[in-house]
């Protein structure tokens, strides 16, 4: 289990826990009232178990804290989200993922996007996109709809050109060096990123190869001050707390400082792609 979620199961308990003292019972007297075994109480207070909507309601019930149990029981919901293992999320495929993104980010005013290895699906070409998800089905054996994946990954693009949208994408150098697809794939995509880096809304920062260390940092995605998305090899991780996306955006803002922008943002893209092509071109 990821410390993010054992905190909000902790958080949860806390605040049940608090509910229980208020009303004045022991853990024993709530268990005899509610007629749970006592371990469950214990559990549920020190994050080892997640209440049920049921339980959340008995609880707030019988400590006379009825007018929380619709918060408490969102509070669950949430958490329930929070934290969904890939097999989970992929059982039929790349398309349902990749759809589910478009109706969330349609909705996003202001992305920050923080990527290390590689470009963000965002900016993907289909060639790009069509490498990365051959990937993502290989690995992780799930229903090959390559197509339909890499379609619904090209319809997220609409936000570079609809709405009111701000993007703010930080990439690492080596993104621009990890192979994907092989050359030709590469220098199309160098391409495209040159492209939509003059976009009015999109700013696009590199922090280079030597750059220094100065914040724990891995792959995130902010939406607005609501939300922020990990992902790690498992699992995504939806993180709504607001102590923790304030961590994030604190550490958007330090990568922000290391990366380089405008000017020589493009003398890197375009080295690499005189590389790529090679010195005869």
């Amino acid at each position: 289990m990821t410390s993010t979620l054992h905190q909000a199961k902790e958080a949860l308990g806390t605040r049940l826990r608090d509910l229980r003292k208020d009303a004045g019972l022991t853990g024993r007297q709530l268990a005899e009232q509610t007629g749970w075994p006592g371990s469950k109480i214990s559990k549920i207070e020190y994050g080892k178990q997640t209440p049920t909507d049921d339980d959340i309601r008995v609880w707030c019930h019988v400590t006379g804290g009825g007018d929380q149990a619709d918060d408490l029981i969102a509070t669950v919901r949430d958490i329930e989200t929070m934290y969904v293992e890939w097999r989970r999320k992929l059982r039929t495929g790349t398309r349902r993922r990749q759809k589910a993104s478009v109706l969330f980010e349609r909705e996003t005013k202001l992305f920050r996007w923080f990527e290390p290895l590689l470009i963000p699906g965002i900016l993907h070409t289909a060639e790009y996109a069509s490498a990365v998800l051959r990937r993502v089905i290989d690995f992780y054996e799930v229903p090959d709809d390559l197509d339909a994946g890499v379609s619904a990954r090209m319809e997220r693009q609409h936000i570079l050109y609809k709405g009111d949208h701000q993007l703010r994408i930080i990439i690492c150098q080596q993104a621009l060096q990890t192979s994907v697809g092989g050359p030709g794939i590469m220098i199309g995509q160098l391409d495209r990123l040159l492209a939509v880096a003059s976009l009015p809304r999109v700013q696009l920062g590199i922090i280079p190869e030597r750059a220094d260390y100065v914040v724990p940092s891995n792959q995130f995605i902010m939406f607005d001050d609501h939300m922020v998305h990990v992902e790690t090899v498992s699992a995504e991780l939806m993180i709504s707390q607001p102590r923790e996306i304030a961590l994030y955006s604190k550490a958007f803002d330090r990568l922000d400082q290391l990366a380089v922008h405008g000017t020589e943002m493009r003398r890197l893209i375009t080295d690499e792609l005189r590389r790529l092509s090679g010195p005869d071109c």
